[in-house]
């Protein structure tokens, strides 16, 4: 599969890239600086520009900025995408004493994302945490939801590259909260554990 990651220098972005890599992808890694791409490309042995540039001709790109960022980034890449399906990774959290939890109430940050675009958006990966990705894959499942069979089809089909577990479909795009939602659980068992966690789903064929 030939992937750009947007925000492919950030720590997500950079980890996805290896792990791709590795599982026999093309992969071009996009910035905002099209010189810091091609830096970090140059280390990891794949292609690297300026998000623009980085998203044409390729199968799917994946949404790897800050939650923050994601909405707007995807707004002004709108054109470049066109029709290309975007799979959106980020998790809008909010924190606290008592720790992580999911962001404002609302529509999802991947529900947001895809009224930005006319591309169809799936969402996916929440759970699994940058540290955690690299050339091994790691021993979890991934999900992935979205309304658009063959945006979500792409999404599956990557996401059992990243992981040494099962990619699974997980619904709708509105299910994108859920999937999201998640991380803050990771974020807070890592946390208390002092671990690296991902997770496992039980009891299916």
């Amino acid at each position: 599969m030939r992937v750009a990651i947007i925000g492919g220098t950030g720590p997500f972005g950079r980890g996805l890239a290896a792990r791709l890599h590795a599982a026999g992808d093309t992969v071009i890694v996009g910035s905002r600086d099209a010189a810091k791409a091609k830096t970090l490309a140059g280390e990891l042995g794949v292609e690297g520009d300026a998000n623009a540039e980085a998203v044409a001709d390729v199968e799917l790109a994946v949404l790897a900025v800050n939650a923050e960022a994601a909405v707007e980034t995807a707004r002004s890449l709108a054109g470049a995408l066109g029709s290309t399906p975007v799979l959106s990774v980020a998790s809008e959290l909010g924190f606290g004493a008592n720790g992580a939890r999911p962001g404002a109430e609302g529509p999802s940050l991947a529900e947001r994302v895809a009224a930005a675009v006319d591309a169809p958006v799936a969402a996916g990966l929440h759970s699994v945490a940058a540290r955690n990705l690299g050339e091994e894959a790691p021993d979890e499942d991934a999900f992935v939801c979205g309304d658009d069979p063959a945006a979500k089809a792409l999404a599956l089909e990557l996401a059992s590259r990243v992981v040494a577990g099962r990619a699974l479909d997980a619904g709708p795009l509105a299910a994108a909260r859920a999937l999201e939602g998640l991380t803050a659980v990771i974020v807070n068992l890592n946390r208390g554990y002092k671990g690296h966690a991902g997770l496992r789903v039980t009891g299916l064929p």
